[in-house]
């Protein structure tokens, strides 16, 4: 079976970080692309990045572009998404996905063509 399992969420003040973790039980996320998705309380869920299954395209959203970041640790079987410069409205149920893509260099951002899901991760960022 597959599963995904996200972990590092937490309480953080504004301006910090946390590293989020994805990890695979069950199969390789390297022929994987993998997403990271978040939905706040009352809000759509929103794409955050994404990542080619090789690792080297990737995206972000407009709202996170140059204070997230994501990676691939292929000997780990994981996936990043290192947060900096944290803001209140980064507070979600952060969540990622993966998909088998259809080019191995194709960052895939769109909620609907992921096919698995983890659990999510809390990530608060308060005062």
């Amino acid at each position: 079976q597959l599963q995904l399992v996200e972990s590092g969420g937490g309480l953080v003040q504004p301006g910090g970080s946390l590293r989020l973790s994805c990890a695979a039980s069950g199969f390789t996320l390297d022929y994987y692309a993998i997403g990271w998705f978040r939905q706040a309380p009352g809000k759509e869920r929103e794409v955050v990045s994404c990542i080619s299954s090789e690792g080297a395209s990737t995206d972000y959203a407009g709202s996170v572009k140059g204070r997230f970041t994501i990676s691939r640790d292929h000997a780990k079987n994981t996936v990043h998404l290192q947060m900096n410069s944290l803001k209140p409205e980064d507070t979600a149920v952060y969540y990622c996905a993966a998909t088998i893509p259809i080019a191995t260099t194709q960052a895939m951002c769109a909620p609907y063509v992921y096919e698995y899901w983890g659990q999510g991760t809390q990530v608060t960022v308060s005062s």
